[in-house]
């Protein structure tokens, strides 16, 4: 799996080499070979993106974008897609919802790389849970082999 690292915009906290960790980790457990893309990135340049791409002008979280989608519906089968992720949204989160730094990133990881395989959570409930209980199921499995901490 190869992963290609990038930042954008004032990052407080830079998990750029446990993130690629992590990340292959993931595209291990789901039995999937390849490339992604990673941006690590700063609140006002993913809501721009979020903007530009969803319409919705506000920051979030995450972004995945699957080269299998939109315009190019059969890319490279190696290449899945770009996932960005606000570091400054993982750390508000993480103290928000009371675990560490690297577990909010892993899940981050996680939810992105989930979308750009093809799971979505935006489509019925039955398709949200399902993705729910396997993000919940590969971050027990990081925390086991010690590349998250709780």
């Amino acid at each position: 799996m190869k992963i290609r690292l990038s930042r954008q915009g004032t990052i407080p906290r830079d998990p750029g080499t446990p993130a690629i960790s992590v990340l292959k980790k993931v595209f291990e457990i789901v039995r999937k070979e390849g490339e992604v893309s990673l941006l690590l990135t700063d609140d006002p340049t993913i809501r721009e993106l979020n903007r530009e791409y969803r319409g919705r002008d506000r920051s979030t979280d995450v972004l995945s974008f699957a080269l299998n989608e939109g315009d190019f519906p059969d890319p490279a089968p190696e290449m899945w897609g770009d996932i960005v992720i606000s570091v400054e949204c993982a750390l508000r989160q993480a103290e928000a919802y009371g675990h560490s730094f690297e577990t909010e990133m892993a899940r981050l990881l996680i939810h992105g790389a989930l979308h750009l395989i093809g799971y979505d959570h935006e489509t019925t409930e039955y398709e949200a849970e399902r993705m729910r209980k396997r993000e919940s199921g590969i971050l027990r499995t990081l925390e086991k082999e010690g590349l998250v901490r709780p």
